[in-house]
């Protein structure tokens, strides 16, 4: 069961290395496509060379366009997107195969996903459920792209690219339309991608903030109007659920300082609070 992983690319050149090596390690059948928007940072010196990834270099109206693009050019039977200061864990493509190979019926599968810094250290992790329509469309999206795998049947039997006119809040838009849809999702119950917050966070921005707000104004009245009993409700089932206990684990990444392997972080103290 092949996977497709696409990358929109533009002057990341130091992260897309370390994104690609925690790909090209998964040890399963796997294409790495690579989308840059003709970045001017190095990137071009090395990136068309590298037999790991397919890269296009060409321009792109946004990352959604770019994605939309990947996933155009992919052929595998499982796809994701996976930006480059992202990373998958080591297993979590096998893991993610298996899954799909097992429950035919799920079309969406999404992983847990450690947070760190810009050096690779822990701040903080997301445990996930699957997502609910009203609070996806009312609040924000409780996945995160880094961590989301589904068949290529949601792409090209029902039509659900992401909308390339939107720069911040594509995923979260998407992610309604698939719930909409009542497309069939899971969780997998284990941490398979490491988000790094690099310092630049486009989700707080006035863009996104209008964006956010643009979406909400489409969701119906009576679901802006609970909005706070939303948020409650979601909050009493991520606790019910198991979502904020987490014992102590290790999680593996490339980081900058040493690309050449994965390091080992020891992870004594979980918390599902964000460490600024």
């Amino acid at each position: 069961m092949r996977i497709s992983v696409i990358t929109p690319s533009f002057r990341s050149s130091n992260w897309l290395k370390l994104c690609i090596a925690s790909v090209a390690d998964q040890g399963v059948e796997v294409e790495h496509i690579v989308q840059d928007a003709e970045s001017d940072d190095g990137t071009l010196d090395w990136l068309p060379n590298d037999p790991r990834v397919r890269a296009f270099v060409e321009k792109d109206r946004g990352m959604y366009d770019a994605v939309n693009r990947g996933l155009k050019r992919s052929s595998g039977e499982i796809l994701a997107y996976l930006n480059c200061d992202e990373q998958y864990l080591p297993g979590a493509l096998r893991a993610v195969e298996q899954f799909f190979h097992e429950n035919s019926e799920v079309d969406i599968l999404f992983g847990n996903v450690v947070m760190v810094d810009a050096e690779g250290d822990y701040l903080s992790h997301r445990k996930m459920q699957t997502p609910l329509k009203y609070h996806t469309w009312v609040c924000h999206l409780s996945t995160l792209t880094c961590a989301t795998f589904f068949r290529r049947r949601v792409i090209f039997d029902h039509g659900f690219l992401f909308d390339p006119g939107l720069r911040d809040v594509g995923d979260g838009e998407w992610m309604v339309r698939m719930l909409r849809k009542g497309i069939k999702m899971a969780a997998l119950g284990q941490f398979t991608s490491a988000f790094t917050r690099t310092g630049v966070n486009m989700s707080i921005g006035p863009n996104a903030q209008r964006e956010n707000r643009k979406l909400f104004e489409t969701a119906p009245l009576l679901a802006r109007k609970l909005r706070p009993l939303i948020i409650l409700h979601h909050r009493f089932r991520r606790l019910l659920g198991g979502m904020y206990l987490q014992k102590p684990f290790s999680y593996s990444i490339y980081i900058r300082r040493r690309p050449e392997s994965r390091q080992m972080i020891e992870v004594p103290k979980p918390t599902f609070r964000l460490r600024e």
